[in-house]
């Protein structure tokens, strides 16, 4: 019996699978067989699904009868027979042509091994898994996995060997404050906040602060409740317990925690004192930076210029948001971006942003202020900064 694509879109109509706006050109992939002489087996393609649709003469509306002719044709098939929709009892064939057929639809098993690891160990993120499997961390039936996509099943051996965390037990990092609450210390520039994700061997604050709290230490950020860009230097906070990780999170979303950074620009800003309210978004055609966007998200700096020479300025500046990348982007918009900022700006020996100064509640009642000196490398440019009394 020739079966066409025609044939098994009015079969799956009748199933109720396809409707009328489905065509023939949906369906491909037409192959027929015969497990027997008294039946044909035709599996397709629909909707880029497979189904076998089986023609049977012996009227065996048996699922154990059904299975057993698929396997002959496929004996790892693993799917679903249809129901009959028109009848009231659990049947499955329909006539067609003066033949019974029933249509199965063959379900795969397998799926990206990425995404089985993950749903494996939800403790850790699917991305976190890609770089363990591109990094030869995992192996399937005893093979090192060939990469991120690959398929499969619950059946297959899957062993993990991660590496051993990095001891930085003897790396130190300048404390300005340390209490039974909160940590404090100064960041240089070029250490990490966190690190970025697994497999990331480099000492970072939060590897620093893990000594210090009880909190996030199943996660690569203990303590922390804000951060600093890797190439900015400066004061950053920690909780050292739930209760004040919660109260410090909260004033960083809040805009309640003052803070106050001074860069060193190239060129002078004009104005030199000014309030700058530019939105900033992503920038598309490079994902990692930002721009301002009249569709972005709200920003606003103040910024006043303490000091000028060799066309350098020394600048205060006070965030009133916290947008990613916030004062490098308006800066760049003033036309005078921060010296040494390779992305938006010329790079130099370093990025010249310092986070001077913190303003923050660290218990109830208890407003506290604390304060970065200022590199070296700042105040050989600007040595007045030294004797500034207004940072």
């Amino acid at each position: 019996m020739k079966i066409t694509a025609n044939d098994l879109l009015a079969i799956l109509r009748r199933f109720n699978v396809a409707n009328a706006d489905n065509l023939p050109r949906h369906i491909d992939q037409i192959k027929n067989s015969n497990p027997n002489p008294i039946n044909q087996l035709v599996r397709f393609r629909f909707n880029r699904q497979h189904y076998f649709v089986l023609i049977d003469d012996t009227a065996e509306d048996r699922e154990n009868y059904i299975m057993e002719q698929i396997f002959t044709a496929k004996s790892d098939a693993r799917g679903v027979i249809f129901e009959n929709p028109t009848s009231e009892l659990t049947t499955y064939g329909l006539p067609f042509k003066g033949k019974d057929i029933y249509l199965f639809q063959q379900v795969s098993d397998s799926q990206r091994l990425d995404s089985l690891l993950a749903k494996r160990y939800p403790e850790t993120s699917r991305s976190t898994w890609q770089k363990y499997i591109k990094s030869g961390n995992v192996s399937v039936n005893g093979t090192p996995a060939k990469s991120t996509s690959q398929l499969v099943t619950e059946a297959d051996e899957i062993a993990v060997n991660l590496p051993e965390a990095t001891d930085y037990s003897d790396e130190e990092l300048p404390i300005l404050y340390l209490d039974d609450n909160v940590i404090v210390v100064n960041k240089p520039a070029g250490v990490l906040t966190h690190s970025k994700g697994a497999l990331n061997d480099e000492f970072t604050v939060a590897d620093f602060f893990r000594r210090y709290t009880t909190v996030g230490l199943e996660t690569n950020r203990p303590g922390i409740v804000h951060r600093l860009d890797r190439d900015t230097s400066g004061v950053i906070i920690g909780a050292r317990t739930p209760e004040a990780f919660e109260l410090l999170k909260k004033q960083f979303s809040q805009h309640l925690a003052k803070k106050t950074y001074l860069a060193i620009v190239d060129g002078i800003p004009q104005p030199l004192t000014a309030k700058i309210d530019i939105p900033i978004g992503r920038n598309p055609s490079a994902p990692s930076t930002f721009r301002p966007d009249p569709n972005g998200k709200p920003a606003q700096t103040i910024y006043q210029t303490l000091a000028a020479h060799h066309n350098l300025s020394a600048i205060k500046l006070c965030p009133q948001t916290g947008r990613t990348h916030q004062l490098r982007v308006h800066l760049r918009h003033l036309h005078t971006p921060i010296h040494g900022d390779r992305v938006y700006g010329k790079s130099a020996d370093r990025l010249y942003l310092h986070a001077y100064k913190l303003e923050i509640t660290t218990q109830p009642g208890k407003r506290q202020t604390f304060i970065a000196p200022l590199p070296g490398e700042f105040t050989k440019l600007f040595p007045e900064l030294d004797d500034e009394p207004n940072l």
